[in-house]
């Protein structure tokens, strides 16, 4: 998405009276001028593809590193994107990152979604967009997996054909469906037919009435026993994770034996 504006966003350290412009994004011969005016900054200055990605990812109180983790960024690559928006006055670092302006935030989300409408997200990208809803969410089923073995097993999906698993609270159905097609992405409440959606990505949203979240390597996502109950009702498709589950963690006992010559064949 945004590494297809790099060298198009047009920069100019001007001047400019204390006010908020409404943003605009324009295309003349394939060069895209974005303009936003907070504060004395021109918000095309420094929402680049990585300082954009940080604002969004924001939860009050994160640490840094937790901030890299989330958008799937070295550390360094952050921090030096974080010491230019605080010195522009966009964060604030005190015992944990602060958006200092919800404008700021408004601006970065728009950025990102006009650049999805140029270039599609990739699968890397959807994996980081939850992060940057206003809404709880975790990962579960198959991405549920892939999380708690530290993405040590993955079922294999096709690329053109891609869906991401989320749960989400009752109440935000709504604001998750228009979130996801501010990029282009389908929703829906099962998998849906390839056919029938526009993109090889899909986003299958499962509605609870409490949303218990846990993290593990800066990824939300459903309780372990919630993910190991799915797993041993599709005990087929996912005995060596459950092996695999067995070995990383010391406080369950699954009784599961897995030898590569346990696989089904085709």
């Amino acid at each position: 998405m945004l590494s297809h504006l790099e060298g198009l966003i047009e920069a100019r350290n001007v001047p400019v009276s204390p006010r908020l412009e409404l943003p605009s994004l324009s295309m003349n011969h394939n060069i895209i001028v974005y303009s936003r005016i907070i504060g004395n900054y021109q918000m095309y200055e420094l929402l680049d593809e990585t300082a954009a990605k940080v604002v969004l990812a924001v939860d009050g109180g994160d640490s840094i590193r937790r901030v890299a983790q989330r958008i799937q960024t070295p550390y360094e690559t952050v921090r030096l994107a974080v010491n230019e928006l605080e010195a522009a006055g966009y964060v604030q670092y005190d015992q944990g990152l602060t958006v200092i302006d919800g404008r700021v935030r408004a601006a970065a989300l728009e950025l990102v979604a006009s650049s999805a409408r140029i270039s599609p997200p990739s699968i890397e990208e959807a994996y980081v967009l939850p992060h940057f809803g206003n809404w709880p969410f975790a990962f579960t089923h198959i991405d549920a997996v892939y999380v708690w073995t530290h993405g040590g097993y993955q079922i294999a999906r096709n690329p053109d054909d891609y869906p991401l698993f989320l749960a989400v609270a009752n109440g935000d159905v709504p604001d998750w469906e228009a979130y996801f097609e501010r990029f282009g992405i389908s929703t829906g409440s099962e998998r849906q037919p390839s056919d029938a959606v526009s993109g090889p990505l899909q986003i299958v949203l499962y509605p609870q009435p409490e949303l218990d979240v846990e993290w593990v390597d800066g990824y939300p996502v459903i309780p372990r026993k919630k993910t190991i109950e799915y797993m041993q009702e599709q005990f087929a498709h996912f005995q060596p994770a459950l092996a695999m589950l067995e070995r990383m963690y010391d406080d369950i006992d699954l009784d599961v034996a897995y030898r590569e010559t346990d696989r089904i064949e085709p």
